[in-house]
């Protein structure tokens, strides 16, 4: 399996989902089969049949999270000395050229990004137009609606 990049912030993350996954969830949907079983006939009981399907959700969830998190390249983007260049873990202040509305990204692994949060996934078509610009470069990015561009003005490493 090939490394999976996170940021500190994201690594700890899926630490604590995995923390709660396995002390609080695991224990739940077992003490929900042991209650479904003791309703007697398991062939007609839906409880049972739930919390089974539950169970192999988290279980899945459990297996996922421990190989991304054994596979992670975590980094740290206040340690980065990447020359002003927009790289994995940087935040990036753009400007979109044609509506003049100004923008702020932090390049993050796909299992971070929320766009609401202002952290793009590092497969995104934005931060793949970003990666290895400069500030003051304008990066030309393919979108839906057709190309974008963006204009650099600020790269940080925080």
């Amino acid at each position: 399996m090939s490394k999976v990049p996170l940021t500190v912030v994201g690594a700890e993350l899926l630490k604590q989902e995995l923390h709660r996954m396995k002390t609080v969830d695991r224990p739940n949907v077992i003490a929900a089969i042991a209650e479904a079983r003791s309703h007697g006939d398991l062939s007609e009981n839906a409880e049972y049949d739930a919390a089974k399907e539950r169970q192999g959700f988290i279980e899945g969830r459990i297996k996922e999270l421990e190989g991304k998190l054994s596979n992670a390249q975590i980094i740290d983007p206040k340690l980065l000395d990447a020359d002003g260049r927009c790289v994995f873990g940087a935040t990036v202040d753009l400007e979109d050229l044609d509506s003049s509305q100004n923008v702020t990204y932090q390049i993050v692994g796909e299992d971070e990004a929320d766009i609401k949060a202002g952290k793009i996934s590092v497969s995104s078509p934005i931060a793949r137009a970003l990666i290895g610009k400069y500030a003051g470069d304008v990066a030309e990015v393919q979108a839906p609606g057709g190309v974008r561009e963006y204009e650099i003005l600020d790269v940080r490493y925080v």
